[in-house]
């Protein structure tokens, strides 16, 4: 059996699908991991009694409200900035203050977060606080500090 071009040609491009569909997986499993760490870290990790429980379920309840609005505010930002640059073509003046205000809201999300981790940590005991801050400080630098 003879095998033409369109045949090698079909089966480099299922050889690249698959592996940007390997390369995603891995990407989102990767993210995934990370995303959940701090999270399932205090709540399977630090054995919280059910007065610390109770006050981090509303402490994230609250925070799950407030980053809702954050993370509305930034794609509203990033709307603003496609259509400066659907506008400009080029870095012009509302291109440059459009990403200012992406900046903005950026630095505003990021500044909720660290607030919020710092309440976690206010419910905590010492030993648990410490245990909390090298694992804040692992998810920060991607370090395992083992």
């Amino acid at each position: 059996m003879k095998i033409g071009a369109i045949q090698i040609v079909l089966a480099v491009l299922l050889a690249v699908a698959a592996g940007c569909i390997g390369a995603f997986a891995a990407s989102e499993w990767r993210e995934t991991a990370q995303r959940q760490t701090l999270h399932d870290f205090v709540h399977e990790e630090l054995d919280l009694d059910a007065r610390q429980a109770a006050q981090l379920d509303r402490l994230e309840a609250r925070f799950a409200v407030e980053r809702k609005e954050l993370d509305l505010s930034l794609r509203a930002a990033n709307a603003r900035l496609a259509a400066a640059m659907d506008e400009e073509h080029e870095y012009g003046p509302k291109v440059a203050e459009a990403i200012d205000d992406v900046h903005g809201r950026m630095g505003d999300l990021q500044k909720a977060t660290v607030e919020h981790v710092f309440a976690m940590r206010a419910l905590l005991d010492p030993g648990q606080q410490a245990r909390f801050d090298r694992q804040v400080a692992s998810s920060l630098t991607g370090e395992t500090g083992e």
